[in-house]
C-alpha cells in the first residue's frame, strides 16, 4: 500500500516538476509579459497611452524603442500588447504584423518557418500574407515589388478611419531595415502612417543609438520622431528583485502547496549570500536581463523529481557554467603540438605587438622550442606541424587576414590568432597531463629568440 502511495506521490510531484519547468522555459525564452517592469514605468505609460490612441481612436503614428540588448525592448512592447489585448474594443480590431530584420517573420509569438527576409519585396509579402489578405489575392502572381507594393496600399487604405482595422506594424532589428535597398519598405510604412485614411502605427525596435543618422532624408521626414530609451537603469536591490519575479510560479498554478513551497524557497534564496554573491558578479558584468534568464534557465534545468527545489550550489554551479568560455573548451581537447603552435603564436603577438603572423614564423618559433627543450617535446616534421596549424584555422582559433589568394603560398598567408593571452592560461591550468616545460614556456614572457 505504502508502495502505491509513494508512486502516486512520485506521479504528482513528476507533473509538478514538469508544470515548473514548461512556465519557466517559456517565460526566459519568449520575453513573456509576466511579473513587474522595473525602471521603465514611464516609457510603459508612454507607449501605451500611443498604441491605445491608434486601437482605440484610429490615430497614425510612428514610434523607436532604443536601447542596448537586454534592455527590456521586447518585454516592454509585450507586456504593453497584453494590456491592449485585455481591453474587448482593442482584441477584436487591432491587426499585429511582426517583421525582424534578422531574416526571420513572426505573427502573434509564433516564427514562421522557411521564411527569409532578405529584401523588401519578400518582407511586402509577408505583410500581406500575416494580414489575411491571400483570398483577395487568389492566384495572382505579383510580378514586381510596386505591384506588390500597390495591393498593400491598396488594402489598407479601403473605407476611413471608422471603418479601417487599425494595423500596428513590429520591425525587430529595426536597424537592419536601413540597409534594405533605397530603404523603400521604412519610406512606404512611414507614409502611410501619416495618412489621414487608415490608421496605422509603426513601432521599431534597435539597439543602434545613432539609428536616426542612418535614415534616408526622405524616410526621416516622414518620421513623428517618438523615440523611447531604455537604458537599464536599475539598482541592485531591484536586481533582486527581477529575479524573484522572474523565478517565481504564478497564482494560478495548478498544485497550491507546491507553489507556495517553491516561492518560498525563491524567497529564502534571494537573501542567501552565495546567491547574492553570483548575482552581484552577474550584475555588474552585465545587466542584460537575458544573461539573468540564461543563468536561472541552467539553474531550472537540475531540478527534477529527486530534487524538486533549485539551491544555491545549483545557482553557483549555473554561473561556473554560464562563465565558461567555448574557445577554452576547445583548447581542453587540441594535441600537444597544436597546444605548442598557440603558444608559439601568443609569443610573435607579445613580441610584435599583435602584428599578423604566417605559418613559417610559428614553425620557426616552434623549432627553437624544441632545440631548447628537446628532452620533453617530439620534433615533428614539417608537414605534419602544417597539418596540426591547419586544424586551428578549421577550429577558427586561428584566421586569415584576407581571403586566401592563389598566389600565395600556405606557409606566408598572414594569420591572426582569435584567442587573447588570458584564454591561452586559463585553458592550460585546466589541460590535462600538460608537460610543465610547455606551460613554463606558454607563462614565459619573452621569446624564445
Amino acid at each position: 500500500m505504502s508502495k502505491r502511495k509513494s508512486k502516486e506521490s512520485s506521479g504528482a510531484n513528476g507533473e509538478c516538476i514538469s508544470q515548473v519547468q514548461k512556465i519557466l522555459r517559456e517565460r526566459f525564452c519568449h520575453h513573456c509579459a509576466t511579473g513587474k517592469l522595473f525602471g521603465i514605468e514611464h516609457q510603459y505609460r508612454h507607449l501605451l497611452e500611443l498604441l491605445k490612441r491608434t486601437a482605440v481612436h484610429g490615430e497614425s503614428n510612428s514610434a523607436l524603442i532604443i536601447g542596448p540588448r537586454g534592455s527590456g525592448k521586447t518585454v516592454l512592447l509585450n507586456h504593453v500588447l497584453k494590456e491592449l489585448t485585455e481591453m474587448k474594443q482593442v482584441r477584436e480590431n487591432l491587426l499585429e504584423v511582426r517583421l525582424n530584420g534578422n531574416c526571420q517573420f513572426l505573427m502573434k509569438n509564433r516564427f514562421l518557418s522557411g521564411l527569409l527576409q532578405t529584401n523588401d519585396k519578400v518582407a511586402l509579402k509577408e505583410i500581406t500574407r500575416q494580414l489575411h489578405l491571400e483570398n483577395v489575392v487568389g492566384d495572382k502572381v505579383f510580378g514586381s515589388f510596386a505591384e506588390n507594393l500597390a495591393f498593400l496600399l491598396e488594402a489598407l487604405r479601403k473605407g476611413d478611419r471608422t471603418s479601417s482595422c487599425p494595423v500596428l506594424f513590429i520591425l525587430d532589428e529595426f536597424d537592419l531595415f536601413v540597409h534594405h535597398k533605397n530603404q523603400t519598405l521604412l519610406y512606404n510604412l512611414f507614409d502611410i502612417s501619416q495618412s489621414a485614411q487608415t490608421p496605422v502605427t509603426v513601432i521599431g525596435l534597435t539597439c543602434r543609438q545613432d539609428i536616426l543618422e542612418l535614415l534616408e532624408k526622405r524616410v526621416k521626414s516622414r518620421f513623428s520622431h517618438r523615440q523611447i530609451y531604455l537604458m537599464n537603469s536599475f539598482d541592485f536591490k531591484q536586481y533582486i528583485r527581477i529575479f524573484k519575479e522572474q523565478l517565481s510560479l504564478p497564482a494560478e498554478f495548478p498544485d497550491e502547496s507546491f507553489a507556495q513551497k517553491w516561492n518560498n524557497n525563491v524567497q529564502h534564496l534571494s537573501e542567501d549570500k552565495t546567491v547574492k554573491d553570483v548575482l552581484q558578479n552577474l550584475f555588474h558584468h552585465t545587466k542584460d536581463l537575458r544573461s539573468l534568464h540564461l543563468l536561472l534557465m541552467l539553474a531550472v534545468s537540475k531540478v527534477t523529481v529527486h530534487h524538486p527545489l533549485i539551491t544555491a550550489s545549483d545557482l553557483h554551479e549555473a554561473s561556473k557554467q554560464y562563465r565558461t568560455d567555448s574557445k577554452a573548451n576547445i583548447v581542453h581537447g587540441l594535441s600537444v603540438l597544436e597546444i605548442c603552435l598557440i603558444i608559439a603564436m601568443k609569443h610573435l603577438n607579445d613580441v610584435y605587438e599583435g602584428e599578423p603572423f604566417n605559418f613559417q614564423m610559428v614553425y620557426n618559433e616552434f623549432q627553437k622550442f624544441i632545440q631548447r627543450k628537446a628532452h620533453c617535446m617530439y620534433n615533428f616534421e614539417k608537414p605534419v606541424v602544417m597539418k596540426a596549424f591547419e586544424h586551428l584555422v578549421q577550429l577558427e582559433l586561428v584566421k586569415p587576414v584576407e581571403r586566401p589568394s592563389v598566389r600565395t603560398q600556405r606557409e606566408y598567408l598572414l594569420m591572426r590568432l582569435l584567442l587573447d593571452n588570458s584564454q591561452i592560461m586559463d585553458a592550460l591550468q585546466a589541460y590535462p597531463n600538460c608537460p610543465t616545460d610547455i606551460k613554463q614556456w606558454a607563462a614565459s614572457s619573452l621569446s624564445w629568440l
